[in-house]
């Protein structure tokens, strides 16, 4: 009877061996098809974050694109604004060089009148004043720099004479007045210039 006992517990043995390897099977089974949609699911999120990447970098370039555009047409309009500022700041510059030859003419003219009927001369000197006072009114500076050191972004020497009681450099005397408007040189001071003797 043993060997009957025998049989039923090794039928037992081999059916727990035959559950626990169809078991075994199942759950390898199980975990490969887990496995494979991890990877797949893992393979979607380094499309997805793949794409995201160049999502940014597109939004990035956009970005700088549309600061470049932007910082352009303020550019643009800064520029446009200085140039009309020029211009109506600079619109009379041809205006001022064509009347420095009338002020000139006035002042060469008051020269020689020394002697003359005091009425013309005053007249002279009325109508020089006026006009200069004029100009002055439109941002027009005359330049007269006796005494000054020369400076070549307002004065062009004519001339350079020995002088030991001036340092040399400097501006004895002025064969035409110069003229400014609005700080920037319409005409230089035509001057005389001293030298070390």
């Amino acid at each position: 009877m043993s060997e009957q006992q025998n049989k039923p517990e090794d039928q037992v043995e081999a059916a727990v061996e035959e559950a626990l390897a169809e078991s075994v099977e199942a759950i390898e089974e199980a975990a490969e098809e887990v496995i494979e949609e991890i990877t797949e699911e893992e393979d979607a999120l380094s499309a997805l974050q793949n794409e995201l990447v160049r999502a940014q970098e597109e939004v990035a370039k956009a970005q700088d694109q549309a600061l470049r555009a932007v910082a352009e047409a303020q550019n643009i309009k800064r520029r446009a604004q200085q140039d009309v500022e020029k211009a109506h700041k600079f619109a009379l510059d041809k205006f001022v060089e064509n009347l420095l030859p009338v002020v000139d003419s006035l002042e060469q003219g008051l020269k020689s009148t020394e002697g003359a009927d005091p009425a013309v001369r005053e007249g002279m000197e009325l109508t020089l004043k006026l006009l200069v006072d004029t100009l002055a009114k439109h941002n027009v500076e005359q330049l007269n720099p006796v005494g000054e050191p020369l400076d070549p972004n307002f004065h062009q020497a004519m001339t350079m004479v020995p002088n030991p009681a001036m340092e040399p450099n400097t501006v004895m005397d002025v064969v035409q007045k110069g003229y400014l408007l609005n700080g920037r040189v319409v005409r230089p001071a035509m001057v005389v210039v001293s030298k070390a003797p």
